[in-house]
């Protein structure tokens, strides 16, 4: 008993794992709207279910009504048939009994008992959570006003209204919120707003009304130092609900304040508050980032540009590339960055896909300071490691690498496979270990990470852009091709220009693998050099 007891706790316990953060996976995602499926239809059997009860109550009820209505004419004579006598000592002992169990039979057991087995994969509270911050993310990444996404109308979206949801006035409330319990003032106001909009638009709304928006607002512009705006909402808020406490509070501070400021204005001090917009960010190079996930500011001038070529490419007479060579095309200079075209087959990537679904799980990364694998808030997507031993498919590729890059891989990484999520993104961040990270791949004892090799399983309609913070470059998802560079100078030094990033999907569903190359096995077939940054 005690085992069985243990069995299932594991079972429900590699159930549970597997489905943590599903938000952070598109792939994932996609099962969902099948269990969803699959739970509409149970409903709608249920609700026949419930339609044919009370089509039978119904039936039952109108043939009385009719029988009642004619008896209660004439009782007497009516009862004095003995056959009407004994139809009422009947119905009253027996049938009533029956009707009473028919309305007392639960005819929800089947859709109750479905939907708690599949309660089990559904999203929780921090994957609504998860995917109101990707939101916003995509909202300030690519520059987006509340009413685009509100609309459902994204650059890249097709023009299908089954492909495209809009967001009620409830639901930009509910990321108002979520905002707010982060202290996100600047989106708080922005989604809040739009819910306001809507709803002064006519919209219907069945958990939220005009007042309490206000007052949400009302506190998130006062937050970021606009005390007349604040004052405006207020007003507003109270002429809807002139008893409203904290508004009538508010009202008295606000005007007190902007008294105070306009005081200070006079005697020429500068004490009010100043607009704070964005919250403070961590990244430093986030403007440059985002620009570059928009396609802005790629530092690439025409002169270096016409040095840039298409070629093919056998890898100096590579027996399996000197009849069919490889297309090879310049990405970037500065460090050599390039993209080889029709590299893997649809076929290829969609056995990866399908060996690396069921084992996709949160990507991780190393701690800096414990060395320690953890989830972080700035890498929004799950991935699974696939050795060549798995599939044939697997070792083709691994073998591919090698004879185009001319690396050893037998001392490499699995590959990667990573399936990106809502808003999903890697921020800047670089491959191989630093000076600092002293113990980054000791466990593997194959040194650095020398060179990355990845490769675009799918299309991606908007977003979803690698992006070299440093360099000023940004690479577009293609499917089926792969691009290559080294993170290491020939010294063995790390080439700090080749910190990059996945930018935010706004569009599509993205999915990469990745091969990272190590340092040994690379001592004949990479020269050293001398220099630094040789």
């Amino acid at each position: 008993m005690a085992l069985c007891s243990l069995l299932t706790h594991i079972l429900l316990f590699t159930c549970t794992s597997a489905h943590n953060d599903v938000f952070t996976s598109i792939g994932h995602m996609t099962d969902l709207l099948f269990t969803e499926k699959d739970l509409v239809t149970s409903l709608k059997d249920y609700i026949r279910a419930e339609e044919n009860k009370l089509e039978q109550i119904k039936k039952w009820a109108d043939k009385l009504d009719v029988l009642s209505a004619a008896a209660t004419q004439d009782p007497e004579g009516f009862l004095g048939h003995p056959v009407n006598a004994f139809k009422l000592m009947k119905r009253l002992n027996t049938e009533w009994g029956e009707l009473e169990s028919l309305v007392l039979t639960d005819m929800s057991d089947v859709f109750i008992s479905n939907l708690t087995i599949q309660r089990q994969h559904f999203p929780n509270d921090d994957d609504q959570i998860g995917a109101a911050k990707a939101l916003m993310r995509l909202l300030d990444t690519y520059q987006l006003d509340t009413n685009t996404i509100s609309t459902g109308q994204l650059p890249g979206a097709s023009s299908d209204a089954l492909h495209r949801s809009v967001l009620t006035v409830d639901d930009c409330y509910d990321l108002g919120k979520v905002a707010y319990s982060e202290a996100d003032y600047y989106h708080t106001e922005l989604w809040m707003v739009q819910a306001l909009k809507q709803l002064d638009q006519g919209e219907p709304s069945s958990t939220v009304d005009a007042v309490t928006i206000l007052d949400y607002l009302s506190y998130s512009v006062y937050q970021q130092g606009e005390l007349e705006r604040a004052l405006v909402f207020t007003k507003r808020l109270l002429e809807l609900d002139p008893t409203h406490q904290r508004a009538n509070g508010n009202l008295k501070y606000f005007e007190y304040q902007l008294a105070k400021v306009a005081r200070s204005d006079q005697t020429g001090e500068t004490e009010g508050r100043q607009r704070k917009g964005r919250p403070d960010d961590y990244l430093p190079e986030r403007r440059k980032y985002e620009q570059l996930c928009r396609g802005e500011g790629i530092r690439m001038t025409p002169r270096r540009q016409s040095r840039l070529f298409c070629r093919y490419y056998d890898n100096n007479r590579h027996p399996k590339y000197v009849i069919g060579p490889v297309k090879q095309e310049d990405e970037w200079d500065r460090p050599r960055i390039v993209r080889y075209h029709n590299i893997v087959s649809d076929k290829e990537m969609e056995k990866v896909k399908e060996l690396a679904k069921p084992r996709l799980r949160r990507a991780t990364i190393s701690n800096p300071v414990t060395g320690v694998l953890e989830t972080a808030h700035y890498r929004i997507s799950k991935s699974a490691w696939l050795g060549a031993f798995e599939h044939p498919v697997v070792d083709k590729i691994n073998q591919r690498i090698e004879d185009i890059t001319g690396l050893d891989v037998t001392t490499a990484e699995d590959l990667q496979v990573a399936n990106y999520g809502v808003g999903g993104q890697y921020e800047p961040h670089f491959d191989f270990g630093r000076k600092d990270e002293p113990d980054a791949f000791e466990e593997l004892g194959t040194g650095n990470r020398i060179a990355t090799w990845l490769l675009y399983m799918s299309d991606v309609q908007a977003g979803g852009a690698t992006v070299f913070t440093d360099i000023g470059a940004s690479v577009w998802p293609k499917k089926g091709t792969a691009v290559f560079w080294y993170n290491l100078h020939p010294s063995g030094e790390g080439d700090y220009q080749t910190r990059h990033a996945a930018c935010p999907v706004l569009v599509g569903n993205k999915w990469v693998s990745n091969k990272w190359i190590h340092e040994r096995g690379q001592e004949f077939r990479r020269r050293c050099g001398v220099q630094e940054t040789d």
